[in-house]
């Protein structure tokens, strides 16, 4: 309790109003990393606190994915835990179908965030032993508030910002549209038009074959090597086929059958632009947590001429880019697919758990717990699964403790009523 009294004397509370005391642990971020463990502290009858910067839940997908987007990989390897998709969903739910599910779990589980609430800072007091998490308000009010807990989660995900590069001419002389993959909607708009991609991963394809399907004139840029699988192999998924090998055989012939099959499938990518890295797709995943494309129709748009892969850029004028190979294309617009990057190190302020790239310091598994009550969910680089198996680690060391510190606390209250009823 002194401690606890030195705290709330603190040059910070001066107006209690903006402070909030959080009787269990504060997760920040509602997606599905921070719902899932909201869901998990539920089932272990701890009380929690969720702030989302965001109006709504979930709003990487919900304000941030083209129209067309579908989960990658099954759904049973996306399901959230203690609620499956629903049977009817297909094998690969649609955006809505996804919100959707992410919207009926939210309401199963009677998490209601604390919408609006942009965390500006987040320390460990070490003369409390308590978090303190500083917030303003996203809406007009402007609001500021300090919630005070034991733990904090970290569940803003792999992907709370845009990163868009510096290349020389694109803010200063291109006079098209410039937009990131995040703002990009549907190709219907750049029918007839050309349009340059820049990035070849997973959203970089996908955005170019939406632009395809929709007749604009697609240009995409490949300056590095690239894993390209087929998202299924005679009706079975890639991702499924990976993990079943990987339980049998050493990761580098895993990594063998899976390019052998994808040549069968894909055939030779090379003479299309596409230079395989010398690393396998398993083996270059798990060391650098760099995710191989898995395709939906995009190597058939290249192979056509619909999609034309291009290399690196040199430079944007007003109405062109100029390729590193020399090449000129007339531009309408560009679509930068260069990715996210987290947002943790703007805020934490801790250098224990996390690394300066806004990433946990330990590999999997082991990158869920840090000290003094400090969590991160959803930072695996292993998608929705693995958020998931952070948010039952989190919850349960969190309950044992909850649990624990109950039962002592209800067996001093008996002593206390046994010493009184006996004084009377």
């Amino acid at each position: 309790m002194e401690n606890m009294f030195r705290l709330m004397g603190s040059e910070d509370f001066s107006d209690r109003k903006r402070c909030i005391w959080v009787n269990g642990p504060v997760i920040v971020g509602a997606g599905p990393s921070g719902l899932a463990t909201a869901a998990c502290l539920r089932e272990q009858d701890v009380p929690f606190v969720v702030l989302e910067r965001a109006d709504c839940i979930a709003s990487l997908w919900q304000k941030r994915t083209y129209d067309r987007i579908k989960l990658h990989l099954p759904k049973k390897v996306c399901q959230l835990p203690k609620m499956p998709f629903p049977e009817d969903y297909p094998e690969y739910p649609t955006k809505r179908q996804f919100i959707d599910y992410l919207e009926s779990y939210a309401n199963k589980f009677e998490i209601t965030p604390q919408f609006n609430e942009c965390v500006q800072s987040a320390r460990y007091d070490e003369t409390s032993g308590l978090w303190r998490i500083k917030t303003s308000s996203s809406s007009s009010s402007g609001s500021e508030m300090e919630y005070i807990c034991r733990w904090l989660v970290v569940a803003t995900g792999e992907n709370a910002e845009k990163v868009v590069p510096e290349i020389d001419g694109l803010k200063t002389e291109f006079d098209g549209e410039v937009i990131h993959s995040c703002e990009y909607k549907s190709g219907e708009k750049y029918r007839g038009k050309s349009v340059l991609v820049v990035g070849c991963g997973n959203s970089g394809m996908e955005v170019s074959l939406d632009l395809a399907n929709h007749n604009a004139n697609a240009s995409m840029v490949v300056r590095s090597s690239v894993h390209v699988l087929p998202r299924e192999v005679l009706g079975k998924s890639s991702f499924e086929i990976s993990m079943m090998l990987m339980k049998w055989f050493p990761l580098w012939l895993v990594d063998k059958i899976l390019l052998i099959l994808a040549w069968l499938i894909l055939g030779n990518l090379t003479k299309y632009g596409l230079k395989r890295p010398k690393m396998g797709p398993m083996e270059l995943k798990v060391v650098t947590g760099k995710t191989p494309v898995l395709d939906i129709g995009a190597m058939e748009k290249i192979k056509s001429g619909e999609v034309e892969i291009v290399p690196g850029i040199r430079r944007f004028t007003r109405s062109h880019v100029e390729l590193v190979n020399g090449q000129r294309l007339d531009l309408d617009a560009v679509v930068l697919a260069t990715g996210y990057r987290s947002n943790v190190p703007s805020w934490l302020q801790e250098n224990d758990l996390f690394s300066k790239n806004g990433f946990p310091k330990s590999p999997f598994p082991n990158a869920w717990k840090g000290k003094s009550g400090l969590y991160a969910a959803g930072f695996t680089r292993k998608g929705l699964a693995g958020a998931s198996a952070d948010a039952v680690n989190i919850a349960q060391d969190i309950g044992n403790v909850w649990r624990e510190e109950t039962k002592r606390q209800k067996m001093r209250t008996r002593v206390g009523h046994r010493r009184c009823i006996s004084v009377a």
